[in-house]
């Protein structure tokens, strides 16, 4: 993919992987659309790559597991951006507990906005996609979706949906030149990972959210003529 001139959609801009890839996108040339619920992380990150790399850069608050928030988000930053060549759908949200002992509506949150949240921007940006015939779409994943483990009933749910979400569109959205890629990293030292109670180790050993989006980066240059349906990454040596 030539990036010059390119749009991207990331949801989950303000933290953690999301901003790490807008920067690898911004260095690149490429415009950026940021979501996010917290106002001040995407005004700050606004700032910070305007003046750094002098993309463009709109951005819109919505909780990605209200679809009407997402219509009207994506609505704002297709009227300032123009098409959107990239979506990547990177939000999402994680805790930890037994089945019997993590309220049901807690349950329920996980899956609304990691496996929903997902479905809603793509269900809004895919048609533009599908007109222009052309796009590329990273669903950030995870390990815990290609693998279960006690206590992690709810994420561990939401992450396989999503892997499922994504192998179904690309076999849906080939034929329309548009390339579709989970990404499965395994735990990565965001702010979502300590949230969650998550061992995160030494952090000169373990796995930074600039890694994943130098994995992001290296399948969204590939030629456009083909794609990595998924793409694993993990920390070498955790300490």
């Amino acid at each position: 993919m030539e990036f010059k001139g390119k749009k991207a959609l990331i949801t989950g801009a303000g933290k953690g992987i999301g901003r790490a890839v807008a920067i690898s996108l911004a260095k690149e040339g490429v415009d950026l659309g940021l979501v996010s619920r917290t106002e001040s992380d995407l005004q700050e990150l606004a700032i910070f790559i305007q003046d750094s790399y002098g993309t463009k850069v709109s951005f819109a608050t919505a909780d990605i597991s209200n679809r009407e928030d997402v219509e009207a988000a994506y609505a704002k930053l297709k009227a300032d951006l123009g098409f959107i060549d990239i979506l990547i759908n990177n939000a999402g949200v994680a805790s930890f507990g037994t089945v019997t002992d993590m309220p049901p509506a807690e349950w329920e949150r996980i899956i609304q906005i990691n496996l929903f949240g997902t479905y809603y921007m793509t269900y809004a940006v895919l048609p533009d996609m599908i007109a222009q015939n052309s796009g590329t779409i990273i669903n950030v994943a995870s390990t815990a979706g290609e693998r279960g483990f006690a206590t992690g009933s709810a994420y561990c749910a939401s992450k396989f949906a999503v892997m499922g979400f994504t192998e179904s569109v690309l076999q849906e959205v080939r034929k329309h030149n548009i390339r579709v890629t989970a990404l499965t990293p395994s735990t990565v030292n965001t702010n979502l990972a300590v949230s969650a109670g998550l061992k995160i180790g030494d952090e000169d050993h373990m796995m930074q959210p600039e890694d994943v989006a130098e994995l992001a980066m290296a399948t969204l240059r590939l030629p456009e003529r083909v794609f990595i349906k998924s793409a694993g990454i993990w920390t070498t040596n955790p300490q």
